[in-house]
């Protein structure tokens, strides 16, 4: 047999948030990884998502309470881990009089808030909407509601610092680079890769493959390992609408649908408010999903339904839609599958083991890791699990303590300004300082390229977190593009491709 450089523990196809999870679990057990992705970390589902950490309360309508009970339970260990990009938020729920009755949700809520073992959290209050602020903005006919805790997160983000994290212990991760085909020999697995930027080949070998492809999950089985195992995988897309801010206050809401459905209105980014989600099965190519007119129009009409001043199609800002690859349970409707996690392995007696990854979500990412892990256990020495009082790079702080880290980047660096600083804060925690260190100017920190982006953390942005476009810039490691004009984008685009000849890249 040729061999082509080091042999992994773990090869991983997919370097969405249960791709980097896996990776990060498995580095920090001393074990070797190497993870591909066809394009930007975080480039599909992971960054198109709600942008909650949250147990899931409709799920308990369908008595899904281990996935309710493992959420619940994960929202404050991700909270302290990073407290960053994860924070407290909660959400105001009307009663809805032709819908589910009072008692049926004040006893969902009593369960919500005991099933996870609720710490840091505050628990549910019942709400007077004639006299709370809450009720201020929604219709007069919702006169009761109850007000509940989750967590908001920012979700590309999240998928980032757990790759970034995973590279700290070892891991080589290598977006935009496309698995052509995965071959067993053996005891191996024969990875034949493509540089989706320069189309030149190469090949790793590894001891296990892990498929977390998300929605091309059944791709990678049919034509890239030719697996023998039927892909149960259901693709249902879901859409979200971001407009101008709908009212003052720091809550969000859950809007019951006589559908059945639930859409939340969350705050989003100081100026806007993020609206979502819809339920529809999709059966296109996963990298041209967008949202449709339809989906648009059903997401004002819902919300239009609580609120009392008209929310018209104008008044959005930004649209997107990612397709969930959900477990096919056989459910007729798309918003009945199960959101639950299915790992499936393959394997044979001295043969190189698949672990195939259908389903889950950002909240539940750490412990499917652990789950994986724990399959994988049999062929690999995979030691024992670590993640959970573990902190995200920028996490080292208290959950409370934001506020600290900004007056001390501030007293550090007076040229920044606290909104500025706050921004910073949000996206890098303590490790902000890093690209700031030696200067002693905004003129230091080189162009601003709009909304406080400078030349300095775009080019931290590139040398330490993989970005490579505007869009990797904008959308992903944050949501400047909500603020950024096309002329501006322009002049990111042409700035960074000069960059890219000079600025050091990661190679891992």
């Amino acid at each position: 047999m040729v061999l082509y450089g080091p042999v992994y523990d773990i090869a991983i196809i997919g370097g969405g948030i249960n791709g980097a999870a896996i990776a990060r679990d498995a580095a920090g057990r001393g074990l070797s990884v190497f993870l591909c992705e066809q394009d930007d970390l975080a480039g599909a589902t992971s960054s198109a998502s709600t942008k909650l950490i949250h147990g899931g309360l409709r799920y308990l309508e369908k008595c899904a309470f281990r996935l309710v009970h493992e959420g619940l339970a994960e929202r404050e260990v991700l909270l302290a881990a990073a407290p960053h990009i994860i924070r407290p938020i909660r959400f105001v729920l009307p009663h809805h009089r032709g819908l589910r009755p009072r008692w049926l949700l004040r006893l969902g809520l009593f369960i919500y808030d005991h099933l996870g073992g609720r710490k840091l959290l505050p628990p549910t209050r019942t709400l007077d909407l004639t006299r709370d602020p809450a009720g201020a903005p929604i219709r007069p006919e919702f006169k009761r509601g109850f007000e509940y805790s989750d967590c908001t997160v920012d979700d590309s983000r999240f998928v980032v610092l757990t790759a970034m994290d995973a590279r700290t212990h070892g891991a080589a991760i290598h977006p935009r680079t496309r698995c052509v085909i995965a071959e067993r020999e053996r005891d191996l697995w024969r990875l034949s890769l493509e540089s989706a930027e320069t189309g030149a080949p190469s090949v790793v070998q590894a001891r296990t493959l892990v498929n977390a492809a998300g929605p091309w999950v059944a791709d990678v089985l049919d034509h890239v390992v030719h697996g023998h195992a039927k892909a149960h995988v259901r693709l249902v897309k879901g859409s979200h609408i971001v407009v101008r801010r709908l009212f003052d206050h720091d809550r969000a809401y859950i809007f019951q649908n006589t559908d059945r459905r639930i859409v939340f209105a969350i705050p989003y980014r100081g100026d806007f408010t993020l609206i979502g989600t819809t339920d529809e099965d999709y059966h296109g190519d996963p990298a041209e999903v967008e949202a449709d007119n339809a989906e648009v129009a059903y997401l004002l009409a819902a919300i239009g339904d609580y609120f009392r001043k008209p929310v018209t199609e104008d008044m959005v800002v930004w649209a997107y839609s990612g397709v969930r690859p959900l477990y096919d349970d056989g459910a007729s409707e798309a918003q009945e599958a199960t959101r639950d996690y299915v790992l499936d392995m393959e394997t044979g007696v001295g043969l190189a083991p698949i672990l195939s990854v259908f389903g889950g979500k950002i909240t539940t990412a750490r412990r499917l890791a652990e789950h994986a892990l724990e399959k994988l256990a049999p062929h690999l020495k995979t030691g024992k699990p670590w993640t959970a009082g573990a902190s995200l790079p920028g996490g080292n702080f208290p959950v409370d303590g934001g506020a600290d880290v900004v007056r001390a980047l501030t007293a550090a660096y007076p040229f920044v300004t606290e909104e500025h600083a706050r921004r910073l804060v949000s996206a890098y925690g303590t490790r902000a300082p890093l690209f700031l260190a030696g200067h002693r100017s905004m003129a230091d920190l080189g162009y601003v390229f709009g909304a406080d982006l400078t030349e300095a953390e775009v080019a931290w942005l590139m040398q330490e977190e993989w970005a490579r476009t505007p869009e990797d810039v904008l959308w992903r490691r944050s949501k400047l593009g909500l603020r950024f004009t096309a002329e501006q984008v322009a002049v990111l685009d042409r700035w960074m491709a000069e960059a890219r000849q000079h600025v050091q890249l990661p190679v891992a």
